[in-house]
């Protein structure tokens, strides 16, 4: 079971909802599971690969002298392991989260959300891999959120790529615009590790942007880009950041001193998991239980705190009893205190007061078991919650002012423990009124 602390979150008077919903996220992440996905995308035979996503591929693969396979992100590791099962590789290497027991591709833990030496090292080894295959080699990636800081070679020192990316994300800007920055200020991302090579690439996908934008997506090292360096310094100038070695690249970009990122790339990128697919497993298992369903958006964006009360407002006046309403997305938290928390908690802590006394359960998560800066990967509440927060003198405005939503609802005991996950779809609401 993903979530650990299962049974600690099924209590009180809604504890048969909470059940059911915590049911409902585990089945999510199990079957978002980076092996799971490529085990359901690809078969092989007769040295024959199909590929099935958002497009289908044919692969004959005795066309091709070698064979190898990088990849990056989060969930990397888990998709290396099922392509193990169908290809044995001439080379590989995979950074991600956890370390996964590989065959033939080298297996190396890296960092999220910032760059580390370690990354970059580990970055060198892939961009070899990709140098030295030929154009008779095929070249399998896989791609997923996490790989922008995880593939990192910047142009800029590690120190002020760190502090670039800290800035941005505290400031709240949105992972397109952090991406583009990202881009720009590296040798390998937006299309760049793709034109390093004449073999033939093919990069497995999954996704953690809304709409699925490949040029976006880890920041599209296999992809085309058309964003430019003036939309990079747009960007830095919108939210405040003053680096003065990242904004210099940046101006030399914009006079043509550093060549712009590929608008087209030959990779070919196909997309086998994203938070649509999320959110229709979900509403699958939510029937099963006998609960009108509804997929209410699966591209929800905002200011987290906001976006929780208008959730909480919806399932309120929602007129049908005994239904699940099921959101995903990404939302952003603007940080101004120094506590401990993320996007999907702070969510449920500002839709607390709504929820009181209404017969609803609201939870939110991240699916890569990660929220923000805290341990876990969410949080859960109901009609009662308000009532529980008072007996222990929890005051939820005073946490949200200081982003300290995961301490609350660890003193609530009510934060969702799932630790590494496997996958990274960003984040998944499911609402039950009873």
């Amino acid at each position: 079971m993903a979530i650990k602390n299962f049974q600690e979150l099924v209590k009180g008077e809604f504890a048969e909802e909470r059940k059911i919903i915590l049911e409902i996220i585990d089945k999510v992440l199990n079957e978002m599971d980076g092996y799971n996905l490529v085990k359901n995308a690809v078969r092989m035979k007769d040295d024959t690969l199909f590929i099935v996503g958002d497009k289908k591929l044919v692969i004959d693969l005795n066309s091709y002298k070698k064979i190898y396979f990088v990849g990056f992100g989060k969930a990397a590791g888990r998709m290396a392991k099922a392509m193990e099962e169908f290809i044995y590789f001439d080379d590989g290497v995979v950074i991600c989260s956890k370390k996964e027991e590989l065959k033939s591709i080298k297996c190396i833990v890296g960092s999220h959300p910032f760059p580390t030496k370690e990354n970059m090292e580990a970055s060198k080894e892939i961009l070899d891999i990709v140098k030295k295959a030929g154009k008779d080699d095929l070249i399998i990636v896989a791609i997923t959120g996490g790989g922008s800081a995880m593939l990192c070679l910047p142009r800029i020192s590690l120190q002020s790529m760190v502090e670039v990316t800290d800035q941005l994300m505290k400031a709240g800007c949105s992972i397109e615009e952090l991406n583009i920055v990202r881009k720009h200020l590296s040798h390998v991302k937006g299309g760049q590790l793709a034109m390093a090579t004449e073999a033939r690439m093919v990069a497995l996908i999954i996704s953690d942007i809304i709409g699925n934008p490949v040029d976006a997506i880890a920041s599209g090292p296999t992809a085309g880009d058309e964003s430019t360096f003036k939309d990079a310094y747009e960007i830095l100038k919108k939210y405040g950041v003053k680096n003065k070695e990242a904004i210099e690249v940046i101006k030399k970009g914009m006079k043509g001193e550093i060549e712009e990122t590929p608008s087209k790339t030959h990779a070919e990128n196909i997309i086998i998991g994203d938070v649509k697919k999320a959110c229709s497993i979900a509403e699958n298992e939510g029937k099963k239980r006998g609960y009108y369903t509804k997929i209410l958006k699966c591209d929800l964006q905002g200011e987290a705190k906001e976006i929780g009360i208008a959730l909480a407002k919806y399932a309120k006046v929602y007129p049908r009893y005994h239904s699940i309403i099921i959101a995903g997305g990404e939302t952003v938290v603007k940080v101004k205190g120094n506590g401990t928390g993320g996007r999907n908690q702070e969510m449920v802590l500002a839709a607390l007061p709504e929820l009181q006394s209404m017969p609803i359960v609201f939870a939110s998560v991240g699916s890569d078991g990660i929220d923000g800066n805290s341990p876990a990967a969410g949080a859960i509440a109901d009609g009662h919650s308000m009532e529980r927060a008072r007996a222990l003198n929890l005051e939820p405005g005073k946490y949200l002012e200081n982003n300290d939503s995961y301490t609350f609802f660890k003193k609530l005991k009510d934060a969702i423990i799932t630790g590494y996950t496997g996958t990274n779809v960003m984040d998944l609401q499911i609402i039950l009124k009873r």
